[in-house]
Formats: structure tokens, sequence, C-alpha cells
């Protein structure tokens, strides 16, 4: 966000007034969208992000820094928050616990974004009832290479595989590449149980969609398929939530879609200024997703048709760790993405000649969460690299280590 001595300004929402603090820092400097711009956005399409987010707990993803810097992530309210802002408290399946916001109107849409947040990040439970979710959530994450027709032909096996369980799923863009599908459940079940019937739709989309669709968890072993990520539903994580605006130049929106427009529409269309006007000319197509909460039983009695899924062999060095069965070797550990980027071109710069047999899916750029940030971890599968030409695995290009000076309860000097 580009500095900015503007005095704030105050909206009155509802009859609540909302200080906004630099209203016309510019945050995407592309569309030249301000903040002020962004809170406008958010408070005409209020009735639908609300929908998704509204009375949940919330984690603050916020961007002091702007778009082209990492964001860090809030758990805890500040202390400072408005009246209106209602809370709850969480505990985490670390042990830790923590106070998070819950918004329940325009208003409080209103204060988050001139918190610095770009998008919403709600858990898939209610304020009332923390233990058992009313939202399943499924992830469908595309691994390099594969394109968005392909993208779409598994969202609608997936919707099959939901139909067949006597669920409802609501699509919507993920605001990046991939797609969000949305199911309200009743909330009757515990995170374990969540998670074991969207591992069992993962499982079941691969099985009719081989080649197409994977539900293997670690990213090597994917190839160019469509991930169906099922551990978004484990209890500490959170999506980005409907009419959600994403951290991309051109201020991509996480859009609901109908299952009808999804095979011409285009991640790239619905941009903040475009959802505005489509907002006003059609409303939000999840209007009616509250009224189609299902339950889990088809699914995990699936589950028990389906047994365990398969577990990685352990390492024989007494670690205890997963032993990948792919030929992986670490390039970097690094703060941001674009150092993260730069280290894997001097990989690739020193070894030429392996870069030529290298598949798009083969270089694994993942995002890892640190204690309150991102951290990004570079690896390359060498697959399809003739054992004869595999460079062996070499000091990283960079080394970043995300706990350094961390202090852990119970260890020396904590």
């Amino acid at each position: 966000m580009t500095p900015s001595k503007t005095p704030p300004e105050v909206l009155e929402i509802d009859g609540i007034e909302v200080r906004i603090s630099s209203p016309d820092k510019v945050v995407f400097p592309g569309p030249r969208l301000t903040k002020l711009d962004l809170v406008k956005y958010y408070l005409a399409v209020a009735d639908g992000a609300l929908r998704g987010a509204g009375g949940r707990p919330m984690v603050l993803k916020r961007f002091p820094k702007g778009i082209d810097a990492e964001p860090f992530f809030q758990k805890r309210v500040p202390e400072n928050h408005p009246p209106f802002i209602d809370t709850t408290t969480l505990h985490y399946a670390s042990g830790t616990s923590a106070e998070e916001a819950v918004i329940r109107d325009a208003a409080g849409l209103a204060w988050v974004i001139n918190l610095g947040c770009l998008d919403l990040n709600p858990h898939p439970v209610r304020a009332e009832d923390l233990e058992r979710p009313d939202e399943l959530r499924v992830d469908l994450d595309p691994m390099p290479g594969v394109g968005w027709s392909q993208i779409v032909d598994v969202a609608y096996v997936a919707q099959e595989v939901l139909e067949d369980a006597g669920l409802v799923g609501w699509p919507k863009t993920s605001g990046s590449r991939g797609l969000h599908i949305l199911v309200r459940i009743a909330p009757e079940w515990s995170y374990k149980d969540v998670r074991l019937a969207a591992e069992t739709l993962a499982r079941e989309v691969e099985n009719r969609a081989p080649g197409l669709a994977t539900a293997r968890w670690w990213k090597e072993e994917r190839g160019e398929s469509v991930f169906v990520d099922f551990n978004q539903n484990a209890k500490d994580r959170t999506v980005a939530s409907a009419y959600s605006v994403r951290p991309l130049p051109d201020a991509r929106v996480s859009t609901p879609v109908t299952w009808e427009e999804m095979r011409t529409a285009r991640p790239e269309e619905f941009t903040v200024r475009t959802v505005l006007e489509r907002y006003a000319r059609i409303g939000d197509p999840h209007t009616g997703i509250d009224d189609s909460v299902g339950r889990l039983d088809g699914l995990l009695a699936l589950a028990k048709e389906l047994g365990p899924a398969e577990k990685a062999p352990r390492s024989g060095n007494g670690s205890g760790r997963r032993q990948s069965s792919m030929p992986l070797i670490e390039v970097a550990r690094t703060k941001t993405k674009p150092e993260a980027l730069a280290a894997l071109d001097e990989w690739k710069s020193r070894h030429a000649a392996v870069v030529k047999s290298l598949q798009p899916a083969d270089v694994l750029v993942d995002g890892m969460r640190g204690s309150s940030s991102l951290w990004y971890r570079v690896r390359v599968n060498l697959q399809h690299v003739p054992d004869t030409d595999r460079p062996v695995q070499e000091e990283l290009v960079a080394d970043y280590d995300p706990w350094a000076g961390k202090q852990w309860p119970g260890r020396p000097g904590s």
C-alpha cells in the first residue's frame, strides 16, 4: 500500500460509525483501487460476503505492506476492537487458544478491511458451536500444467459424488487458479468425522476420474492432476470465503457461480470491478445455500466401504518420518516467494541439462505456514530425469529458518 496522509473518513453503516484510516491509500496499483474502494466493494456485496463469513470466528490475514509483501496471520482479535465486533475463544489442536473476531454485519466487514485484510478467512463453524462444523469444504487445487477445463471436469465429478451421498454442493472460484465447492451440513459431527467425509469424497472422485483427479496428500505423487484437498477440513484450517478479494494484481475475487455457467466462466473474469456489476445485476448465486443443509451419513458409510486410506511408508532411520516414493531433492527455504523463485532460477542455471527433462508438476514451490506468516520451500521431483543424470542433494541455495529465535514452552530458555 502506498503511503498516504489523507485524513481518516468516518462511514455511517446501518447506524454504526466506522473509521477508515488512510482511505486514499492505493492497495491495487494496476486497477487503482484504494482502501476506501475495497471497503465500498465489501459493503456493496455485504449480504453475500456475510453469507459466507458472518457469524464465524475468523483469522485476520493482514497486508500492512501491500499485496507484494507477505501477509501475517492474526488469530487474536485486537484488544481495542469496537463493541459491534463479537468474539469467541477457539481451542486449537496444538493446545493453544485464541479469542478471534466474529463479524455479523456490514460494519464488521468495513472494520476488518480497515485493518489491512483483503480476503476473509472464517472457520467452518458457527460461534455458537465451535466443535461441530456446519460446512464441508471441497478445495480443487490444480497442479502446475493443469488447465481450467480439467478443473471443471473434476468439479462435475465431485458434484456427482455429493449428489449420490445426498448432499448439495455450491461452487465458487477460489480467486486464484482453483475452485471451491461448499456444502452445508447439520452440525452433528466432529472435525475428525468431517475431515474423514471430505477425504472419502476425494478418494471417490479419484476413483471415478483417475488421472484427472487425485486424493494423494503428498504433492510429488500427484502428477498433472487436480488435488481434491480434503485437509482444508482439519480443525485449524480456514479458506477464503465467498466474495473475498485475493492478493493478485488484478484484484481477483473468489466468486460464487452456478453449475451451469461454470464451464464457460473463467477465474480472471471476476475482479472487484466486474463482481460489483455482476452482483448488482444478478445478486448472489449462493442465496439458497443455508436452505440445503445435508447429512454426512452417506459419505461416512462410503468411508467404511473403501476402508482406510493407504499410508505412506516410514523412514527406516528411526525418525518416524514419511519416506517419499519419489526421488526428491530440496533446493531452498526462503522467507518470501520472490526469493524462492530466484533460488529456483539459480538452481536451474546450475542444472540446465536436468531442466529439459522436468515436467511442470515436478517443480514444487510450497507456501508453508509458520507461527504467524508463510515461508517457502522449493523442491524438485527428479522422476522424469534418467537415473544417471540425477543431481545429488546439494547445500540449499537459500536456507531460511522460520523458527529462528522462536521460544517454545517447556524448552530451556523459554
